[in-house]
């Protein structure tokens, strides 16, 4: 995933000084206890594709669930053929059948994260000045603990619900494409172990602002499609002495230069509308009346460079983007490169024609000498409705326990496996109760992190409002 919303993406090296102040200080509730051993062991599981395995960490999670009081019968892991360390974990807990189930999504795979390149170790789960840092600790394990500490207690407390509640948890949502996406696998072959009426997955969040305090909360309806092409020159090589101005890195550099400088058409959803209506009147300021002025016909092309400076996330919310994300050229350091490749990550608004992007990427690039090839296929996928099933609860909750905090709809930038529910005719929605600061969590990047009262807020968040939607 996944950038949950809007916010400002800050990478910090260090610590996070403002949360300290805020910290969780209170003596931990025997859920919450429950949850950071949960957390601990799941985070601490290296997951990641090169040296990792879904499989140990599903099955951990599988022993939690059956202590917890789950039988075997309740609970399956799942192996891809060809897959074995790619497993996958589904388990139910039994309503009375009146509704269709609800299912709750979480993937345990996480992105590579380097030891040498981080302050602290990745793969160990360190928590400083009320903040956790490791790999996963927010993107997505904090969700995954999440829902096996609650479906460990709805067990314990023998929840009286009108639907069943099934919890996934699967693998390789961080890679695309790939043949061993969980989530995808399920739907092609155990479609009913996970068949629900509706879905709360990762790709919403909270937001606080400098002194801490929540200034709205995101629910995710909807998402950008993901598309990558690989861009290649090639060319006959040959000595680098004689230095001909014909040069493959030449030829792609100069493609990339033009495309770094492109943008993709302006285009507002009913989502992202709603979402810029909702934030003018929650912001203050300049920024307020420039989310009121992109909203105009035409919008005002100042007023969104302005909101682009303040977090890059404004354009992408607007806009299909397509950015360089690798480059692979030349064989020796004297010979003239006879290939010179780059990877070109492209975001498609929904609704927009993937066709469309790469006949733009062929008129932006302007040089017949580039060869562009889609990299897998897109997974085109239709927003959720917002019913007031889903709505209510949540900001009936979010009043609940943030007392005036509004509910605010975003479209995430980025991809989630919702897509193949949401295709599925299962409506999934990105929610979780868990808030971030202006920094951002680190998701993908160095330091990823989570505010340790963020991840036991999301518990109760998530208890509540797994427990009113299974008991509709």
């Amino acid at each position: 995933m996944k950038f949950p919303g809007i916010g400002i993406a800050v990478l910090l090296m260090g610590s996070i000084v403002s949360a300290s102040s805020h910290a969780q200080t209170a003596p931990l509730t025997p859920e919450q206890k429950q949850l950071r051993e949960i957390y601990q062991e799941l985070v601490e599981i290296n997951t990641t594709d090169s040296a990792g395995s879904c499989t140990i960490a599903v099955t951990a999670m599988a022993a939690r669930l059956k202590a917890g009081g789950y039988s075997d019968s309740e609970m399956q892991i799942i192996v891809p053929p060809g897959g074995p360390t790619k497993g996958n974990l589904v388990a139910r807990l039994k309503g009375n059948g009146a509704s269709k189930p609800l299912l709750l999504l979480a993937h345990v795979d996480v992105v590579e994260a380097k030891r040498a390149d981080w302050v602290r170790d990745p793969f160990k789960l360190i928590e400083e000045n009320g903040v956790f840092y490791a790999r996963g600790s927010s993107d997505d394990k904090a969700m995954a603990a999440v829902f096996v500490a609650n479906m460990i207690r709805y067990k314990r407390e023998h929840l009286a619900a009108r639907r069943d509640i099934i919890l996934a948890l699967t693998c390789d949502e961080e890679i695309i494409p790939s043949r061993f996406d969980g989530l995808e696998y399920l739907l092609k072959h155990h479609r009913n172990l996970i068949d629900a009426e509706l879905a709360l997955n990762e790709g919403g969040s909270g937001l606080l602002d400098k002194n801490e305090k929540p200034v709205r909360h995101g629910i995710q309806v909807g998402e950008r499609v993901f598309q990558s092409y690989q861009l290649e020159v090639t060319n006959p090589g040959g000595h680098s002495a004689r230095a001909p101005r014909d040069n493959a890195i030449y030829h792609l550099a100069d493609g990339l230069s033009r495309l770094g400088k492109f943008d993709f058409p302006f285009t507002l959803s009913p989502t992202t509308r709603l979402f810029y209506e909702r934030m003018s009147k929650i912001e203050t300021g300049q920024t307020a009346a420039d989310m009121k002025a992109i909203l105009r016909d035409p919008p005002d092309r100042d007023a969104m460079e302005r909101l682009y400076t303040i977090s890059p996330e404004h354009n992408s919310t607007v806009r299909t983007t397509c950015v360089a994300t690798m480059v692979d050229a030349g064989h020796a350091t004297n010979a003239l490169p006879q290939r010179a490749r780059a990877v070109v990550n492209c975001r498609v608004l929904p609704g927009e024609s993937v066709d469309a992007v790469r006949d733009t990427l062929v008129r932006v690039l302007a040089d017949d000498k580039i060869k562009i090839t889609p990299m897998g296929e897109a997974v085109l996928s239709p927003p959720p409705p917002m019913t007031p099933a889903i709505m209510n609860a949540v900001e009936l909750i979010t009043n609940d326990m943030w007392p005036g905090v509004p509910v605010v709809p975003t479209m995430s930038v980025a991809t989630t496996d919702g897509r193949y529910l949401n295709n599925a005719g299962i409506w999934t929605y990105g929610v979780s109760g868990m808030f971030a600061g202006a920094e951002g969590n680190g998701i993908h990047g160095l330091n990823e992190h989570i505010r340790v009262k963020s991840l036991y807020d999301g518990l109760e968040f998530l208890y509540r409002l797994g427990k009113n939607l299974a008991q509709q």
